[in-house]
């Protein structure tokens, strides 16, 4: 079972995909945002869909697919969580979660073009899992906890400005993390219970060319244990989005350019989905 949220921008629908068919959910709530997540959303969804009370979406499959989470309050990133990028980018790996935000409205489709930004020349790729929180959580006292305020997971897509991220940070990297689109989300929100978070393969391509190829079992700071170090300093409120870092093979290493107009970046986490964006001129 996963959720989506289908339909043009602004205007999308939840739905829950199970062995191939998509049902609609806008029977049981209007959205799958953090009021639906705080109020068992999900397992209402699962015993209605049990129930046989979800009626089939039909024409699913022509509709765009948006995020599968409305609007997030808050997108919190996790910064060189694997040792291998953090050494790729010229660092030690953290001894501590380094943490920055990224503005909720970056948050789009994952099929949606992403426009490079006027003057921008270091656009980069980071295939990231996404974490959603269920319920509201502060002090948590252990990483049981902390699993237990999960809602699911998600393929999420950081994409930085490395310039604006570190030289024109003034100390800050979000100013290089939140132009329009930098975080395409989705396809789907799949439920904690169905995923392991530190056993997932993810995968970035560019114009059909592997970059990047790690699990998450390479973290340097589990899932746990970064929603447990996060609580401590900040109330994680239901439907937040976690970006837990990303694996080596980014234009930053030196390898491999930048992306500029025309690109095609595709990356995915197994179990949890893929992302195709092409970038674009900026309107």
């Amino acid at each position: 079972m996963e959720l989506r949220r289908l339909g043009p921008v602004g205007q999308e629908k939840p739905a829950l995909v199970h062995e191939g068919v998509t049902y609609r959910l806008d029977g049981l709530t209007a959205d799958v945002d953090g009021a639906f997540l705080a109020s068992d959303g999900l397992a209402r969804a699962a015993s209605a869909l049990a129930a046989g009370e979800l009626p089939v979406w039909d024409g699913a499959d022509g509709e765009r697919v948006g995020a599968p989470i409305a609007r997030p309050q808050a997108v919190i990133c996790i910064g060189q969580n694997y040792a291998a990028h953090a050494a790729e980018s010229g660092a030690e790996p953290p001894s501590t979660p380094i943490i920055f935000f990224k503005h909720p409205n970056t948050v789009v489709g994952p099929h949606d073009p992403v426009e490079i930004p006027p003057g921008a020349t270091t656009v980069d790729w980071e295939v990231e899992l996404g974490v959603v929180i269920g319920a509201q959580a502060s002090y948590l006292s252990d990483e049981q906890e902390a699993l237990d305020v999960i809602a699911g997971y998600v393929t999420s897509h950081d994409i930085s400005e490395r310039n604006w991220q570190l030289e024109d940070s003034g100390g800050q990297w979000s100013k290089g993390k939140c132009g329009k689109g930098f975080n395409p989300v989705g396809p789907a929100l799949v439920p904690a219970d169905h995923v392991d978070p530190q056993n997932l393969r993810l995968w970035s391509r560019v114009n059909g060319e592997g970059r990047q190829d790690s699990s998450t079992s390479d973290m340097v700071f589990t899932v746990a244990q970064l929603v447990h170090h996060l609580s401590q300093y900040m109330v994680l409120e239901p439907g937040d989005l976690i970006n837990t870092g990303t694996p080596q093979g980014v234009a930053l290493s030196g390898r491999f350019p930048y992306l500029a107009a025309g690109d095609v970046v595709e990356l995915g986490i197994d179990g949890l989905g893929k992302q195709r964006q092409e970038f674009v001129p900026h309107a």
